[in-house]
């Protein structure tokens, strides 16, 4: 039995096909998906067509993104369209649930509606879209938006002194808490990575499929992972989120 997680996806189905492809899939094995499935390429719709078929035979663990959020609030009113999504690949999302019924409209509304801001597994590790604020953890955020907006938890890791012990009262609690925390909402080709990148005890697994990067899907035990092309491939007509 193995445990992929998969960072986001942005609307770039070709992109999580050839992923999946890679991963030759059994039943035994579990996906976390890390958020971010729409906004972006022009498939936002069909992505979360396939995602509910697919999680029918496949165990699927799906966590919520920011992307997301603003999707699940204009499936339940259509009428009103935030202008920050729409401007961050809200118009792309839209126009892919051209033809789409009601009652399909309203399926994917429900699938949003069921995801998860955070998973922990029976090994301590925590999965969640962006980050926590909380230095008691995650089930004492004041703030729960914050599962799937906060770039602070990464920043630290980054920035943070490898030399400083775990046992000693300047390492950051919020760290202290999980064997290993995954996340995604901030690409990786930011610092000019294209593959996943590991912080102190964080992996971070956005690898800029929004923009110019690609998908990644990444073992949690071995830590191997599996990439698509870069979506500007896939997609050459379109600009993404670029």
């Amino acid at each position: 039995m193995r445990t992929f997680i998969i960072g986001d996806i942005h609307g770039g189905l070709k992109a999580l096909l050839q992923v999946l492809n890679q991963l030759e899939i059994t039943e035994k094995d579990t996906l976390i998906f890390m958020g971010d499935y729409v906004d972006g390429w022009s498939e936002s719709a069909q992505v979360i067509d396939f995602l509910i078929n697919f999680s029918e035979k496949i165990n699927c663990i799906f966590i919520k993104g920011n992307h997301d959020v603003w999707c699940e609030n204009w499936l339940k009113d259509q009428s009103d369209v935030n202008p920050t999504w729409y401007m961050h690949g809200g118009k792309e999302t839209i126009d892919s649930y051209e033809g789409f019924t009601v009652d399909e409209k309203n399926e994917h509304l429900t699938f949003f509606e069921n995801m998860k801001m955070y998973h922990l597994d029976a090994e301590n590790r925590l999965f969640l879209h962006a980050g926590f604020t909380s230095m008691h953890g995650v089930e004492r955020e004041t703030y729960p938006h914050k599962f799937c907006t906060d770039r602070t938890l990464w920043e630290m890791a980054l920035a943070m002194d490898h030399k400083i012990e775990k046992s000693s009262v300047s390492y950051p609690k919020r760290l202290q808490h999980y064997s290993e925390i995954y996340i995604g909402h901030t690409p990786t080709t930011n610092y000019g990575e294209i593959t996943p990148m590991n912080a102190i005890n964080i992996w971070n697994v956005d690898t800029g499929a929004a923009f110019k990067g690609k998908i990644t899907a990444m073992n949690i035990d071995t830590k191997a992972y599996f990439q698509s092309d870069a979506l500007p491939e896939l997609y050459p007509n379109e600009k993404g989120r670029n």
